[in-house]
């Protein structure tokens, strides 16, 4: 197809690419090696939403320190609690850490080590060893409770209604929504996904209570726990059983039936990776609030198409089919008009040592119409050489046809080729018939008046 790959530019980019990747990754592994803690904190978020500690650590840009004062950013850690902090897909929490002499408001909580870093900025100060109350925002705890719980109930949907082949391999969970890529073969029909989110919405309805327990990690796996992908476990893990339907190792937050979840919603699937898909969804009031907006989207549909939610199906169905008629109706149209405009065009052919040559520029053609107008020109020449193109706003269309008798001499892509250089485009295509584009209209006609050239060496 005289397509071209541009291998050292490609090894270039490549190069550059991998170079900034390397230095993204120093950059994160400088960052963890330099942010270390040796202090452990209990975290006491499972039963509680507020609970009083005492700050054992204090980190300003990078380094430990032993005061954050008015305005200044850092990391806060204590010795208990109610902050879950960032794992297993699930988002750290946010909230406040109130001190006598000041608050400091937490924007997210990780890991470092067994501790739990409080990242966010102060109000007044706070210091290593004060004696502070923290509390979460449990609203936004509440809904990133919905969207984990649903992750357990859409995991176990997936294995029964897709296979046993489906494992987890990655997930996020945040207030807004829930994502969970999962392992499997093929894309999910849209039948399926409407019976996965049926199944789910089933089980919430159902209710059960979630029960928790400590066991080993041995006795996990015997009583049938699945455990999260990219999760570390300790000896001891927390199992997390919704009823007789779901049972998972896990160390993130849950409601506490899973009718708190109210409602399950699919917004998106799609591919990530080969092998691996992704769902996206909502849950509680953010799925009604999504449903709604669906809702009213539909019923603007129906107001355009003079409708109904009922009808709007049935009317879009009947003006797409229309629209059909009429897109024929005009290609018709069309074909009949680049007929008759090359009919005209036969007063242009000039010859060339006894060659036919017919050269234009058939202003006003749509580009789709040009192989039926060289077809036509072709059959009414008998034998001869046609070049056309025409501008459509910055874009540039360029046909070449030749009969089969000079096809020996004078290729159609050479000369499709020859007029794509001089309006910066590139085509190809047979012998007798070739196309090609451009981005510089301003240079068409110049391209056309250099055809008589070209021809006259090749012939």
């Amino acid at each position: 197809r005289q397509m071209t790959i541009d291998h050292a530019g490609f090894e270039e980019c490549m190069a550059v690419q991998r170079k900034t990747a390397q230095q993204a990754g120093k950059f994160g592994a400088d960052y963890n090696e330099q942010l270390k803690s040796e202090k452990h904190t209990e975290f006491k978020g499972y039963d509680s939403t507020h609970h009083s500690a005492t700050v054992v650590e204090v980190f300003a840009n990078g380094e430990s320190v032993s005061i954050l004062e008015d305005g200044q950013q850092g990391i806060v850690v204590l010795n208990h609690t109610p902050f879950y902090a960032e794992s297993g897909g699930q988002t750290g929490d946010t909230g406040t850490i109130t001190v006598a002499g000041g608050e400091f408001t937490v924007t997210n909580t990780t890991k470092l080590g067994n501790a739990f870093a409080h990242h966010g900025s102060v109000q007044g100060r706070i210091a290593v060893n004060d004696k502070v109350d923290a509390t979460i925002d449990d609203a936004r705890r509440e809904r990133i409770k919905k969207n984990h719980t649903a992750t357990h109930i859409l995991h176990e949907a997936l294995r029964q209604l897709l296979g046993e082949h489906v494992s987890q391999k990655g997930s996020l969970v945040e207030p807004e929504r829930l994502r969970f890529d999962f392992s499997h073969f093929e894309a999910v029909t849209k039948d399926e996904l409407r019976e996965i989110e049926r199944v789910v919405n089933d089980e919430i309805r159902r209710n059960f209570a979630l029960n928790t327990e400590l066991m080993a990690i041995d006795d996990a796996k015997a009583k049938g726990a699945m455990a999260l992908f990219g999760e570390k476990y300790d000896d001891e893990v927390r199992v997390v059983t919704i009823g007789d339907y779901s049972i998972e190792l896990c160390g993130g937050t849950h409601v506490e039936r899973a009718g708190d979840i109210g409602l399950f919603k699919i917004v998106s699937e799609s591919g990530i990776a080969a092998g691996v898909r992704r769902i996206e969804a909502v849950t509680g009031a953010d799925a009604v609030a999504y449903v709604s907006e669906q809702e009213k989207q539909l019923n603007d549909v129906a107001a355009l198409v003079k409708g109904d939610s009922a009808s709007v199906l049935e009317k879009v169905t009947a003006l797409l089919e229309k629209s059909k008629g009429l897109e024929k109706q005009i290609a018709q149209l069309n074909d009949k008009l680049a007929s008759a405009a090359g009919a005209s065009l036969l007063d242009s052919i000039v010859e060339i040592n006894g060659v036919k040559l017919l050269v234009a520029n058939v202003e006003g053609t749509e580009s789709k119409a040009l192989r039926g107008m060289v077809d036509d020109l072709k059959n009414k020449i008998g034998s001869g050489v046609i070049a056309l193109g025409v501008a459509s706003g910055e874009k540039v269309s360029l046909i070449a046809g030749v009969t089969k008798d000079l096809t020996g001499k004078i290729k159609a892509g050479e000369l499709v080729n020859h007029m794509a250089g001089q309006v910066g485009g590139k085509g190809g295509g047979r012998p007798d018939m070739a196309q090609a584009g451009g981005s510089q209209p301003e240079n068409l006609n110049a391209a056309l008046e250099s055809v008589t050239a070209w021809v006259s060496e090749k012939v």
